[in-house]
C-alpha cells in the first residue's frame, strides 16, 4: 500500500498493514504539522513505537519528557498515558503499532489524498464533533482521553 492519506493537517502511508502481519503489527510513515498532536492519553490494547525520520518531537511518556530527533527511537506501552509536541514546523514519524488493529482508526479519521500530500494548518473542530470523535475512540480502539471532554 503506498497511496497517501490527509489526516489532522498532514498525511500518512502505510507502510505494513495488519493484514500483512497475520494482526499482528501495522506500520505508517506519518508527516505531521506542529500543532497537530493527540492529547494526552493512553492506549489499553496495544503499544506504540515511534522511529523519528525528521523533525524534533517531545515526547512525555509516563509523565517523563524525552525530546528526539531524526535516527532517534521511543517505545510507548500500552496502558501508559503518553502524548506528544511537534517541536519543528513539522515532523515525519515512523509509527509502528502492535497489535495491527488500531491501523484502523487511522484509516477511519483520514481520507485519501487527491494529488501530492501536503501539510496543513490543523482547522478547529466544534465541541460536539470532538465529543462524538472521543467516543468513538474510546468504544471502538480502547482509547482513553486524559483530559476533560
Amino acid at each position: 500500500m503506498n497511496d497517501f492519506r490527509n489526516y489532522q493537517g498532514g498525511y500518512f502511508k502505510t507502510v505494513l498493514s495488519p493484514e500483512q502481519s497475520g494482526g499482528e503489527m501495522a506500520v505508517l510513515d506519518l508527516v505531521l504539522p506542529k500543532g497537530a498532536e493527540p492529547p494526552p492519553h493512553l492506549h489499553e490494547k496495544e503499544d506504540e513505537s515511534f522511529y523519528i525520520l525528521e523533525g524534533i518531537v517531545d515526547f512525555y511518556i509516563n509523565g517523563k519528557l524525552t525530546r528526539i530527533a531524526a535516527g532517534d527511537f521511543l517505545f510507548a506501552p500500552r496502558n501508559v498515558p503518553h502524548y506528544f509536541k511537534i517541536i519543528s514546523e513539522t515532523a515525519r514519524i515512523l509509527t509502528i503499532m502492535t497489535p495491527g488493529d488500531l491501523w484502523n482508526y487511522f484509516m477511519e479519521f483520514s481520507e485519501p489524498c487527491k494529488g501530492d500530500p501536503i501539510t496543513t494548518p490543523m482547522q478547529p473542530r466544534n465541541q460536539q464533533e470532538l465529543e462524538q470523535m472521543a467516543k468513538r475512540i474510546s468504544a471502538r480502539y480502547a482509547i482513553r482521553l486524559l483530559v476533560p471532554q
